[in-house]
């Protein structure tokens, strides 16, 4: 029905219809302000880029008056730049970089949300502690936390261990099953230490397998950790020559791009960005991308794909 035609039947019914309608508890699916189907993805949260650098600095002056007993986490959310949002980096996942001082602990405790880490500046003696199990956090280490899983983290070395978070959050917000928990001894104090665990992907083995993976295209090496990683979240890693190009054309999934190693710039829709090691990108759904290395660079995608390809949603968007 087009608009005029609408309209017209509005102005003629309006009076009995608008009571039967309040009475019943129902509205017109006739005549809609907005309309509730459209034939293309709409963009919604915006391209952006957080510098490591700056965010470390940040982090550095928290850690004089934030303390992780008093906190839950320090850390700092990578909050899209969309009006009025204070949380999700894009609509199904929230990134932020934490810190954990020499002596510390981050208390344990598990959530029905999945997590991963991305190391990025860490001395042995650096842990993570998921499940009873201390697993070493290395630079350029990859950490899992599937959901519902015990994790605290303790830091004895004698240097802060800075990393990046990623998890599921916005999504589990979305389809409300929250659950949360505080382990009831604090952190779990007593775990053995569990190198080859299979919740470390450490940054050794990533690029060993990078250096035996075939070109995808001239200049680009990329591996898959996990098949997925996590149900709700997979991790890809790209190898990119220096002076090479990556593109991402627009689809229906949203990814964060983390600078494992390397430099260069990236555009993302009509944004430029010049990005450097620990940066992240925000690639939303709908999205275009283009990146320029001028180093070697290797990039961490962490990407809702797996609940897009398990719905039967996950396709490419025509241009």
């Amino acid at each position: 029905m087009n608009a005029v035609a609408a309209a017209k039947l509005n102005d003629a019914n309006r009076d009995p219809l608008a009571g039967m309608m309040a009475q019943a508890g129902v509205v017109n699916g006739w005549h809609k302000d907005e309309p509730s189907l459209w034939p293309l993805p709409k963009k919604e949260f915006q391209p952006a880029h957080w510098s490591y650098a700056q965010t470390g600095a940040v982090l550095d002056a928290a850690g004089a008056v934030v303390s992780t007993e008093l906190a839950e986490r320090r850390n700092l959310i990578l909050a899209n730049p969309l009006p009025g949002n204070r949380y999700p980096t894009v609509k199904t996942l929230v990134s932020a970089y934490q810190m954990v001082k020499p002596g510390e602990t981050a208390r344990s405790h598990r959530h029905s949300a999945n997590a991963l880490r991305l190391v990025l500046d860490a001395q042995p003696g650096m842990f993570t502690i998921v499940e009873g199990r201390r697993i070493p956090m290395l630079p350029g280490d990859v950490l899992l936390t599937p959901n519902w899983h015990w994790h605290g983290h303790s830091n004895e070395s004698s240097v802060n261990g800075y990393w990046l978070d990623f998890l599921d959050v916005p999504l589990v917000h979305l389809l409300g099953p929250m659950f949360f928990e505080h382990h009831p001894d604090g952190i779990e104090r007593e775990a053995p230490v569990d190198e080859a665990s299979p919740m470390r992907f450490s940054w050794n083995s990533i690029r060993e397998r990078l250096a035996a993976a075939p070109e995808t295209v001239p200049g680009r090496r990329e591996i898959e950790l996990g098949s997925p990683a996590l149900p709700s979240i997979s991790l890809k890693v790209l190898r990119l020559a220096p002076r090479s190009l990556c593109r991402q054309g627009p689809v229906t999934a949203n990814a964060l791009f983390a600078v494992m190693e390397g430099e260069g710039a990236c555009d993302v829709e009509e944004r430029a960005f010049v990005f450097a090691r620990g940066d992240v990108i925000a690639v939303p759904a709908a999205c275009r991308m283009t990146c320029r290395t001028t180093a070697e660079t290797i990039l961490l995608r962490v990407s809702d794909e797996p609940v897009f390809r398990d719905l039967g949603w996950l396709r490419a968007i025509a241009a």
